[in-house]
């Protein structure tokens, strides 16, 4: 392991000119010295910044969790819509008096597939009539009254509360404690435990792994309408492999374990169960499980049919089903067939309308996303948009004014709103928001009011709460420190047949005449964009880009929001393309920007990112020149299920696409100097990929630098870790791209 480059270094040494160009040196690296440290101390500038946002049902008022500008640790407060006025409801330490926070290992590993790394009071619910608040905080219930704010204790002997919920009606709460779904009763404090039998490799009433993970569904238990009973997941993992953590660091601490599921091995088995919350026997659900293992989403609300989305093992085909309450019997909805797979528009559609005559349902079976309009029986009533419409979210639909609001663009970089109507033939949705970027909403139930939170191209970052005209009633207080500077970005389309979206981030004391070592930020994978026109999202990009850098980003096919086409085009080999795409979009970028010295040019990434750029090193060394892989993906064979067999298919039938598609194929390829980093503890992309690899590198001779993070999950959020891990990654990037090999 070479020794580790303060950022106080300068980038030593310059290439050759070229005639009649300036090239990049140490001159011109810019880089706020003290940039670093307030972004990890910040969290990437977002803590302080109003989250967890939730509108009351008549949108007078809202409620969020805020912490201070340098804090993990969270609180709750509304906001006024009618005066703009902001109270405080609750703080952790009034509940803690200064007593640490606790969490068990269930709620650590729920934490972590949410990606929520916050403190305090980390997530809250409201009831449905928004007059009470249900506040989780280190294995207790709390529920507050918001006209009073009195506060009372839900208190148990039993385990620690997963998932507490309340009922509809606001006087129960569910929750999941040592694998049992128990119910308690708001004003007497009495709780029933439902369910039973939980075992090692039985449990009731939480989502199994890939639905956390990779269905966005973290649900494991869903209350009827009536607020008398309750549908419940059923998650056997017998048969299953169990992954183990050892904590490297306390050799004398126990391995933690998990049952995790490897591509062509079991998976978890699951069914449905219905039981009333005043106790007695389960009526099961039964379909075709066998085929269909994977239940995708679970919908029951208001006088709408309970109903149920499953799917393949290889997500070709799915179902949507109509459940009896009664007798537990399911009928088909409407089936949906693709040769590649099936995308999960989840947790947004189905979305049925308040009485169930009808629901709104997203397809891809007609060249891209569509919204349609179906009858209580799954007919189709008529498209709600069309396929050059770039769909990407569902916001709200209110059947009484006949209108749905939704998410899309005519620009791939951006995210709009749109209203739609019903009433009418014409399916062109009206565009809301006009300022080029990000933008999103959601509505309260009476859907006169709504959130509008945006992220714009020019660096505005602000939460509006408007009325159903779009005037301006309120907007949220951020606490959040400003960045010393705003991302200097070009949003740009290069390449033809195909074409390719990017982003440069330049030096902000660029100079034309002269030319610039690359680096790369790349995800490359699926359901996921880079090149988005929000400035935002670029500041740590800009700080690598002032040290005498241009770094860019772009979006080959596999990524989304270019039709069912450009992202299945990966099917069965998840690298081979894509990198074709990102090296031929580099040398397209180059041919239009000459600023960009494309004999130096480095690239990074995380996760899939990490895997796309230990791919690129290995197989591309005439593009790529260096690379760092954090937490990477290296045999596909070691990833979950549900993600892995979606794009590549089953390994026993198509061998070639994962021995094509494994970085530790190409290992013996290295020419370039490479840095892998990560996490010993993460439970997502297992350390062993890393390990795996820095293996098949030594042994093929490919000398190579490997950074352990101690303790480590797919996320970090340590600030101190967050800072050393960049200045390591731009010190790796400044040694090797100081100067044209």
């Amino acid at each position: 392991m070479r020794r580790m480059i303060l950022l106080s270094l300068m980038l030593t040494g310059c290439a050759a000119q070229r005639p009649g160009v300036d090239i990049a040196s140490s001159r011109d690296v810019i880089a706020d010295p003290a940039f670093l440290e307030q972004y990890a101390e910040t969290r990437r500038f977002s803590a302080g910044y109003p989250t967890g946002i939730k509108l009351v049902p008549d949108g007078s008022a809202v409620l969020f969790l805020r912490s201070p500008s340098r804090s993990f640790v969270q609180d709750l407060y509304e906001l006024n819509t009618a005066t703009g006025e902001e109270r405080l409801l609750l703080t952790a330490d009034q509940i803690l008096k200064g007593a640490d926070e606790k969490l068990s290992p269930e709620e650590r590993a729920r934490r972590e597939r949410m990606r929520l790394s916050a403190r305090g009071i980390a997530t809250y619910q409201l009831s449905k009539d928004g007059k009470r608040i249900l506040v989780p905080l280190t294995g207790r219930l709390f529920v507050i009254e918001r006209a009073s704010g009195a506060l009372t204790e839900l208190k148990s002997d039993k385990g620690y509360p997963i998932d507490a919920r309340f009922s509809p009606d606001g006087q129960s709460v569910a929750c999941v404690r040592d694998d049992e779904l128990f119910v308690i009763d708001i004003a007497s404090g009495t709780e029933r435990q439902l369910t039973s039998g939980a075992g090692p490799n039985l449990s009731h009433g939480t989502a199994e792994f890939v639905a956390q993970e990779e269905m966005d569904r973290r649900e494991g238990y869903w209350w009827s309408p009536d607020s008398k009973s309750i549908v419940y997941q059923e998650t056997s993992t017998e048969g299953m492999e169990t992954m183990f953590i050892a904590d490297a660091m306390h050799p004398e601490r126990e391995p933690q374990s998990w049952p995790y599921p490897r591509p062509g091995k079991a998976n978890a088995q699951v069914r449905l169960g219905l039981i009333a919350i005043s106790g007695g026997e389960t009526t099961w659900i039964p379909w075709d499980a066998e085929r269909y293992p994977y239940l995708a989403t679970v919908s029951w609300k208001d006088q709408a049919p309970l109903t149920i989305l499953v799917q393949n093992r290889t997500q070709t085909e799915e179902l949507l089903l109509v459940v009896n309450p009664e007798t537990g019997k399911t009928a088909t909805l409407l089936m949906e067939r693709d040769d590649a797979w099936l995308n999960l528009d989840n947790p947004a559609t189905p979305k049925w309308y308040p009485d169930g005559s009808a629901f709104l349902w997203t397809t891809e079976r007609n060249v891209a996303w569509q919204l349609e309009l179906r009858s209580r029986s799954g007919e189709l009533i008529r498209p709600v948009t069309d396929p050059d419409f770039i769909y990407k979210g569902f916001v709200d639909v209110d059947p009484e004014r006949k209108v749905v609001h939704i998410l899309g663009s005519d620009d791939p970089t951006q995210t709009h709103l749109y209203r739609v109507r019903l009433d009418r033939p014409e399916r062109t949705p009206e565009k809301l928001t006009t300022q080029p970027g990000s933008h999103s909403a959601s509505f309260s139930e009476d859907h006169r009011v709504y959130l509008h939170s945006m992220s714009t191209l020019d660096g505005q970052r602000v939460q509006i709460v408007r009325d159903i005209d779009g005037r301006t009633l309120a907007t949220l207080r951020s606490v959040a420190e400003q960045p010393p500077f705003s991302p200097k970005i070009e949003v740009t389309t290069v390449g033809r047949n195909p074409s390719f979206h990017a982003v440069l981030i330049r030096p902000r004391n660029f100079e034309p005449r002269k030319r610039y070592p690359v680096i790369v930020s790349v995800y490359g994978g699926p359901h996921a964009q880079t090149a988005t026109s929000s400035a935002w999202g670029y500041l740590l990009a800009q700080w690598m880009a002032d040290h005498g850098f241009i770094v860019v980003s772009l979006d080959g096919r596999g990524t989304p929001s270019r039709g069912r086409e450009w992202e299945r085009a990966i099917k069965g080999n998840l690298i081979d393309l894509p990198l074709k795409d990102q090296a031929d979009g580099l040398r397209a970028l180059g041919r239009k920007y000459p600023e960009l010295d494309l004999d130096r040019v480095g690239i990074y990434g995380w996760s899939f990112g990490g895997y796309f750029s230990a791919m690129a090193v290995m197989q591309r060394p005439d593009v790529y020149h260096a690379g760092v892989a954090g937490a990477p993906v290296a045999d596909w064979l070691d990833y979950d299920t549900h993600y892995t067999e979606r794009y590549m298919g089953l390994p026993d039938e198509n061998p070639s696409g994962y021995e094509a598609s494994s970085v530790l194929t190409h290992a013996p390829e290295l020419e370039r100097p490479l840095l892998i980093i990560h996490g010993t503890a993460d439970d997502n992309v297992y350390f062993a990929h890393s390990l795996k690899m820095s293996n098949a590198l030594f042994r093929a001779g490919k000398p190579h630098e490997f950074m352990a993070l101690s303790d480590f999950t797919h996320m970090v959020a340590d600030p101190k870790v967050t800072r050393r891990l960049y200045e390591r990654i731009m010190a790796f990037m400044q040694e090797h791209l100081a100067t044209r090999p």
